[in-house]
This record gives C-alpha cells, sequence and structure tokens, in this order.
C-alpha cells in the first residue's frame, strides 16, 4: 500500500488552542500556506501555495484514494484544513495518525516529545514556534509595521524560506518517527475504531447558541452586581485587584500571608475580625466561581450551524487509551441535580435573571447546573442517552473471578447491598430504607468505589464524599472488604508479580482471561483480551524503600506537570489500568455497535453514549440491548446498560 505523507502551514484569525480546527477553518481568511508531501521513502516536496503554486494532479487525486493512505502527526487537522480548502471529502478510513500511534505506546502527543524520547537522528526544527507565529498567526498593528494585522512572504522573504524548510523538516521527522513506531503496529480494529472517532468529531454536537449567550449575560450582570457591592463596602477601586483586597484586609486587621486562593478562603472567614470583612471574603469567594469557562468554551468552539466539533480525543489517557475531552471537556461537565431543570432552562433563556436566582439560587451554582443542558439534539430529533451500570466493578471481578460479584451482576445487580451483607454478615434483603441494616448500605458503596484497586483508608475517605461513615472507621472497612473479595486481592499480587516477572526475565507471563505481560524490545506490553497492548516505556526494577521490595519503575508523560518522567508503579495500580482498558474496550464495541444499527453518536462521556436520533427511529430498549450483548472476546462479563431520552443533555 502507497503511504502518502502530509504536513501542513496554514493561517487563520481564529485561534486554534481555544476554538478548534473546525472553528478555525470557518474563518474567512483561512488558506493553506503550505502543503509539504512525501511518498513512501521518496524525497519531500513543498508546495507553496501563497506563489501561486498548484499542488500536482496525482497527489490531489490519491487525497481521496482508497489504495493510498495518507498520514500526518494530527491528521485530524490534516483531514479538516484539506476537506476546507480543496472541497473534497477526507474518509477517515484512508488516514492513519503519527500522534495517535505515539499514544498507544504510551510516547508524547507532541512531534518534537516522541523525536526526542525516540532519540531520533532527525529533529524538529527549533525555529518552528517564532515561524508560525509571525506566518500563521496575525499580528498586532503597529508603526513599525505599516498598522498590518498579517505577515506575508514579502515582508520578509528570507524568513518565508525558513518556514518552507521547516514545513520539509516536518515530514523527514514525522516520516522518521513514523518508520520508528512501525515496529509496534495498531491493530486494524482500532484503526476503524480511529475513523468512527474522526466521524464523530466531524459531526460534532448541536448547541444552544442562545442559551450560552444567555448565561454568559446572567454571570455579567451578576458579577458586575458583586464588584459593585464589594467597591461599596471596602472603597477600593478595584476589588478584583488581589493587592489592594490583600492591603484593605491587613488594615482590618487580617493577615493573609497564603494569598486568597479558594482552599484558604474557609480558614480566612473564620478568622474574619468583623462582619464586614467577612462579606469581602464572600464576594471574593463568589467573584472566583468559574461556572461559565464552559459556556465561554462553548462560544469561541461552536460552528457556524450551532455545532461544537473535535471535542474528543482519540486514546487521551496514553496509559488506557480512554478517550479525553477537549474544547468544552464533555468528560468533566458538572452534575444537574436541581429538580426542574426545563423551567431553570426557560427562565435564562428569557433573560429573566432575577427570577432565575429567586426560585434556584446564586447564578454560579444555577449556570453550573445547566451547562449540559446547552448541548441539544438537531431539528426533529432527541436524544437517547444510556451508559454501563458499574462497568469497572463488573470488568475487575471477572478479571478476577471474584464469583460472587459476577452473580450478583448476573441477578439483582445491587452490588452496594450485596458487598455490604458481605462485610458485615446481615441479610442481603435486611438492607432496605426504612430498616436498621440500611446504615450499611454507606460503607458498602464507598468500599466498593475506594478498593477495588489496593485503595486504603485515604481512598474511602476520598470517596465517602456524603461523609457518612466516621473516619476511625476506614481502615476496618477496608480489611472488611478486602476479606469479602480475596479473589480481586490475588489479582493485585498477581499482576505486578507477573510485570515484574516479565521485566526481570525478559519474557512474557499469563495473568488471566487473556490477560499477559510482555517484555519486547524495552518495552512492557499488557496485552489485553480485545487484541491490543497498553505500553510501558524503558521499565526497570528498582527497589521500592516504601515497602522493602522490589517494584516497577517506567517513563511516561506526567499528565498534571506535562513533563517526561519516571513513574513507579504497584499491583492496585497495573489493575486499574487494565480494568479502565477493559471497560474502555467494551465501549468502544458498543460504539461500532451502535454506528452499524445506524445510530449518530454525536459525544460519549466515560463509559455513556449519547446519540441523536431522530423521532421515530429507535428506542432506549434498543440501544441498552446492543449495550448489554456478550462481547466474543470477553465470555462470561455480564454487561448492562440503562438509559433514558431527552431533549437536552443531563444527568438522569
Amino acid at each position: 500500500m502507497t503511504v502518502l505523507q502530509i504536513d501542513l502551514e496554514t493561517f487563520s484569525s481564529v485561534d486554534l488552542k481555544k476554538s478548534g480546527v473546525y472553528r478555525y477553518v470557518e474563518a474567512p481568511d483561512f488558506e493553506i500556506l503550505l502543503f509539504g508531501y512525501a511518498y513512501g521513502d521518496g524525497p519531500v516536496t513543498v508546495i507553496d501555495l501563497t506563489a501561486f503554486e498548484d499542488v500536482p494532479d496525482e497527489v490531489l487525486h490519491d487525497l481521496t484514494n482508497p489504495n493510498v493512505i495518507k498520514t500526518a502527526f494530527n491528521a485530524g487537522f490534516e483531514r479538516t484544513c484539506i476537506t476546507k480548502q480543496f472541497g473534497i471529502a477526507c474518509d477517515p478510513r484512508q488516514w492513519r495518525c503519527t500522534s495517535v500511534h505515539a499514544l498507544t505506546l504510551g510516547l508524547p502527543s507532541d512531534l518534537d516529545g516522541v523525536a526526542s524520547v525516540l532519540k531520533l537522528d532527525a529533529k524538529k526544527d527549533a525555529k518552528g514556534k517564532a515561524l508560525i507565529k509571525y506566518f500563521s498567526v496575525p499580528c498586532k498593528e503597529s508603526k513599525a509595521n505599516g498598522q498590518r494585522t498579517r505577515n506575508y512572504p514579502y515582508h520578509d522573504p528570507e524568513k518565508w524560506q525558513q518556514y518552507i524548510e521547516y514545513n520539509r523538516q516536518d515530514v523527514i521527522v514525522e516520516r522518521e518517527v513514523r518508520r520508528k513506531l512501525e515496529r509496534f503496529p495498531v491493530p486494524t480494529h482500532e484503526w476503524q475504531l480511529w475513523a468512527l472517532d474522526q466521524e464523530i468529531n466531524d459531526r460534532g454536537t448541536r448547541l444552544d447558541r442562545e442559551l450560552v449567550q444567555q448565561a454568559i449575560s446572567c454571570d455579567e450582570q451578576y458579577e458586575a452586581r458583586l464588584l459593585d457591592e464589594a467597591r461599596e463596602l471596602t472603597g477600593l477601586e478595584n476589588p478584583n485587584s488581589l493587592a489592594q483586597v490583600k492591603e484593605w484586609l491587613a488594615d482590618r486587621g487580617l493577615e493573609t500571608p497564603d494569598g486568597l486562593a479558594k482552599e484558604y478562603i474557609p480558614v480566612l472567614l473564620d478568622a474574619a475580625p468583623d462582619d464586614e470583612t467577612r462579606r469581602m471574603l464572600e464576594l471574593r469567594q463568589e467573584m472566583s466561581k468559574t461556572s461559565v469557562d464552559k459556556y465561554h468554551a462553548m462560544q469561541r468552539s461552536i460552528c457556524s450551524d450551532d455545532r461544537a466539533r473535535g471535542l474528543l480525543q482519540f486514546c487521551g489517557a496514553n496509559r488506557t487509551w480512554r478517550w479525553a475531552g477537549r474544547l468544552i471537556q464533555v468528560q468533566n461537565l458538572p452534575q444537574n441535580k436541581i429538580e426542574d431543570l426545563a423551567l431553570a432552562r426557560d427562565i435564562l433563556l428569557s433573560g429573566d435573571f432575577d427570577l432565575l436566582e429567586m426560585l434556584f439560587g446564586a447564578p454560579p451554582f444555577v449556570l453550573s447546573q445547566l451547562i449540559r443542558t446547552a448541548f441539544i439534539p438537531s431539528e426533529g430529533s432527541r436524544f437517547i442517552v444510556s451508559d454501563f451500570a458499574a462497568i469497572e466493578a463488573r470488568v475487575i471481578a471477572w478479571l478476577a473471578d471474584e464469583h460472587w460479584v459476577l452473580d450478583v451482576f448476573k441477578g439483582h445487580g445491587k452490588i452496594y447491598e450485596a458487598t455490604a451483607a458481605n462485610m458485615f454478615g446481615v441479610p442481603l434483603e435486611t438492607i432496605v430504607k426504612g430498616h436498621e441494616n440500611y446504615r450499611y448500605r454507606a460503607p458498602g458503596k464507598v468500599a466498593v468505589l475506594a478498593c477495588g484497586f489496593q485503595g486504603g483508608p485515604g481512598a474511602m475517605e476520598n470517596m465517602d464524599k456524603k461523609k457518612e461513615i466516621d473516619p476511625d472507621d476506614y481502615p476496618r472497612l477496608v480489611k472488611q472488604w478486602r476479606k469479602a473479595n480475596p479473589n480481586i486481592v490475588k489479582l493485585w499480587y498477581a499482576a505486578e508479580d507477573a510485570a515484574v516477572t516479565a521485566v526481570r526475565e525478559k519474557t512474557t507471563v499469563k495473568l488471566a482471561h487473556g490477560v499477559q505481560y510482555r517484555y519486547e524490545a524495552g518495552m512492557l506490553f499488557a496485552d489485553l483480551p480485545s487484541g491490543r497492548s497498553l505500553a510501558y516505556v524503558n521499565p526497570r526494577i528498582k527497589p521500592d524503600p516504601k515497602f522493602n521490595k522490589d517494584g516497577l519503575v517506567f517513563d511516561g508523560m506526567d499528565q498534571v506537570k506535562k513533563k517526561w518522567m519516571s513513574h513507579r508503579t504497584y499491583g492496585g495500580r497495573l489493575v486499574e489500568n487494565l480494568v479502565q482498558a477493559i471497560a474502555r474496550d467494551c465501549l468502544a464495541e458498543s460504539l461500532m455497535r451502535l454506528d452499524n444499527e445506524g445510530y449518530k453518536i454525536v459525544m460519549h462521556v466515560h463509559d455513556e453514549v449519547v446519540l441523536d436520533v431522530p423521532v421515530g427511529t429507535g428506542s432506549v430498549e434498543h440501544v441498552t440491548a446492543v449495550m448489554g450483548k456478550s462481547i466474543k472476546w470477553a465470555p462470561g462479563l455480564p454487561l448492562s446498560a440503562a438509559g433514558f431520552e431527552c431533549d437536552f443533555y443531563q444527568k438522569d
């Protein structure tokens, strides 16, 4: 199969990072500046479209030729730009993404990072950022540049020549990365899934533009009111100024050595010397609430047809290949808990912000509750929302052969009650509202959520959101849960032993249900029953002084620090990776099946799918039946899904 490597340099007045590629290409001034390409191992050609050079007919033909695989680093960008510029449909099934390939191997998602970790001779041109900023991003008007808002090639021919060479070098580096990664190919079914992911991102989901605007207006009005009150209270010119507020508080006898970050406000409120100081701290607290960040993200990324696109990143969590959110971050939307969402939504749309506050509470709270409802189905359609029931609890029980848990899921499905009955030795039928044994349900639920991946008292505390349990009981409850789930406990130690042995002896060690740890070419792979593998880069065995034993260390991206660094892992974490990866594969199977059934998937969030379904077609029952069907590579794994219909997105 012929491979066509492509890299583009483009211009648009829309901010790519903040608005996404679909809005980026909608800008009237969007254009492809440079089109770099190479066939196979052939020479790299750069077409300068600003100089009226034409992309060769052969290349234009091959952009839609199914016998030519098109490949790029972040291929979604190239596909979308080419589609816009040349008015052709770039079928994702004919494309491959080198960035995604890198992510599947636990590598960084950026070209420079991958080339560095792989120690390639070919390096990305370091001048690139400055050249991109000069030619591909609008510039500020100034006397020196003649009040222009954009730099063209003729403004600096020397820099432009450097940009052409930068584009050429990118094609070379991307090709080298691709060649290096080809040793560990992505399974064909995963490329098919990626193509579906691209179609979902291309389709996007509709937003209620009016609701988004009203939410922003409501917040602006509320913030102006708080600022006015703060000015009147303090006499400060700018109550948003940290320095001014700290000085005002100090004058009233309240020192703030740690600053005014939200985590310190409760302590400062307790120490406030008077009502005025306390009220100012409360105002500061209210003003810092970011309930409209997502509304602003919606406003930035909404396309001309009222749809937001590119919201999901395939393999974004590259330890497990789960999807990550982009732009609006649909993976971490606030839950909605107010009773009458439809009424609150209608009042916000009407612009009666005073009534909204009177009926439902302070705007930051209400607007947060309504974020999900900004997502709406297409005209003449409704959403069908469906998610797996307790998917991770099912997968870990299946992987560990914890048969009593599997029996619960094959039967009544009340895992929290059954776990409580097992932990406390009380009859299951007595753990019902009104009975004294119902008090055991809360610790049973928290234990299920906290303990499966070797979590201890700290994990119990994190999962005890409602603080229904005496913290002194956490250690005892952890022991009781472990005693009730001996096979899951065994799985932690078996996984760690298998991984350590595979690395130490450079071999393959089987675990269970098609899972095995395999050492190959300086990588540790966890082969999964679905036919794909998790990757741990540069694994090695190092003493773990905390537990006085040898432990597994590998290299990877730190998701918080965004740095490539060493990570230590252990049995519970390895099992968590396996369980989340297998749960992800169950979702992937459902996405493919639902697509084959003709359903239009507009987004999916963790273990939940959101379908845009024309009225009179499809049903919740059909969708949940499709999701609950057994999976060939996971015999004996009991799956179940529940769903509902809605006229705007919400949590049931």
